[in-house]
C-alpha cells in the first residue's frame, strides 16, 4: 500500500547521491510507490494544536546534478502523513531537541523514524553507557581534574565533544601531551556541555567498523580505515570504506543492544565498533547504507522500508 512519506533533513539539493543515506531511503521509497515530501527542520512548526511543515513534494533520480525535482511549496499537516523521517544531521543542540519534542506529538498518528522521544534520550555517545562491559573505559565530565585523572589511569585517550558528529573536534591525547588544558578551555568556552573521553584503542589503525542494524537486527558492516596520519576514520574526513564481515564479538554486541533499539523504535541505527569494543550507537542520522549495499550486494534500504511498512501496518 503506497504511503505518504515526509523527509525532515538538510537541503536535499546538495547531497552526494552516491553516499547519502537519506537520498537512498527516498530513492527506495519512490521505487516502492510511496509519495515523497521534503522539508528542512526550520520549516517544522506547532500551530494551534497541529504539527505542520512547509516544504515541497519531491521526486528523486540517480542523475548527478539533476537528482531531485521539487514541486510547488506548500504546507502540510504531518498528522495526515504516514511516515516522517527524522534525518537532519547534528549538531544535537536545542534546535534539534525542539524538533524531537514537536514530532513526538505525532505519536499514535504518524510513524516517526527513528522514534524522536528515544532519539532525544539516547544520543550517540550516551546510549553506550548502558552497556559498560561492551565499551572501552569512558568518562563524561566538564571538570578538568576528572579528565586529567582519567588520562593518568588509562594513558592515551580520545577526547571529543559530547554532541559532535562526523569526526569534528576529535583529538587523541597522549600522557605527555600538553594540549589538554588548551582544548578544555576551547571547548568549554564554546558551550556549557561536558566532554567525553575514552581510552584510546590502537585497533583503530585497522579500521572503525560501522555496523548497520535494521529494527535491531544486524544487516552487515563496512570498515572505515583512517587516512595516513589520521586518528579519525570518519568518511567525512578521508576515512576509506572497505568490505568486512561480522565477527562473533560483533554479533554478541548486536544481540545485546538490538532488543533495546527495536523496543525504542530505532529502526535504522549505525553502531561503531573498534576491535572488540562498542564506541557509539548512532541514532540521529546514521550513514553507511550505500557503501554496504555496494560491498555486500544487499538492498539495505529495502530492508529498512520493510521494517517501516510493517510498523505502519502494525
Amino acid at each position: 500500500m503506497p504511503l505518504k512519506v515526509a523527509f525532515q533533513m538538510d537541503p536535499i539539493q546538495s547531497v552526494d547521491i552516491d553516499a547519502d543515506s537519506s537520498f537512498r531511503l527516498a530513492e527506495e521509497a519512490q521505487t516502492r510507490g510511496h509519495e515523497l515530501f521534503f522539508y528542512t527542520p526550520d520549516r517544522l512548526a506547532y500551530v494551534e494544536g497541529r504539527i505542520t511543515a512547509r516544504g515541497w513534494p519531491m521526486e528523486v533520480r540517480r542523475v548527478r546534478g539533476d537528482h531531485v525535482t521539487l514541486g510547488e511549496e506548500t504546507e502540510i499537516d504531518l498528522a495526515e502523513w504516514d511516515v516522517v523521517w527524522l534525518r537532519q544531521d547534528p549538531p544535537f543542540d536545542m534546535g534539534y531537541i525542539t524538533t524531537t519534542h514537536l514530532l513526538d506529538r505525532l505519536k499514535g498518528r504518524t510513524l516517526v523514524a527513528n522514534d524522536p522521544f528515544w532519539v532525544r534520550n539516547y544520543p550517540e555517545k550516551l546510549l553506550v553507557l548502558d552497556f559498560p562491559d561492551l565499551t572501552p573505559p569512558t568518562a563524561i565530565a566538564r571538570d578538568i581534574a576528572t579528565l586529567r585523572a582519567f588520562r593518568e589511569r588509562h594513558g592515551d585517550m580520545i577526547l571529543k565533544p559530547l554532541y559532535g558528529n562526523g569526526g569534528a573536534g576529535v583529538f587523541k591525547l597522549t600522557p605527555g601531551d600538553g594540549n589538554l588544558s588548551s582544548l578544555y578551555e576551547l571547548f568549554t568556552g564554546m558551550n556549557r556541555e561536558p566532554l567525553i573521553v575514552q581510552k584510546f584503542l590502537p585497533d583503530v589503525t585497522k579500521g572503525d567498523k560501522r555496523i548497520i542494524l535494521v529494527d535491531g537486527e544486524p544487516t552487515g558492516a563496512i570498515n572505515r580505515v583512517p587516512a595516513k596520519g589520521e586518528t579519525r576514520s570518519n568518511m567525512h574526513v578521508g576515512g576509506r570504506p572497505e568490505k568486512i564481515g561480522l565477527t562473533e564479538r560483533d554479533l554478541e554486541i548486536c544481540a545485546r543492544i538490538g532488543p533495546v533499539l527495536r523496543e525504542k523504535g530505532q529502526i535504522f541505527v549505525g553502531i561503531d565498533v573498534i576491535g572488540n569494543w562498542l564506541t557509539e550507537i548512532n541514532v540521529t542520522s546514521p550513514t553507511g547504507i550505500q557503501e554496504l549495499e555496494r560491498f555486500d550486494g544487499v538492498n539495505v534500504a529495502a530492508r529498512i522500508w520493510e521494517a517501516v511498512e510493517a510498523r505502519v501496518a502494525g
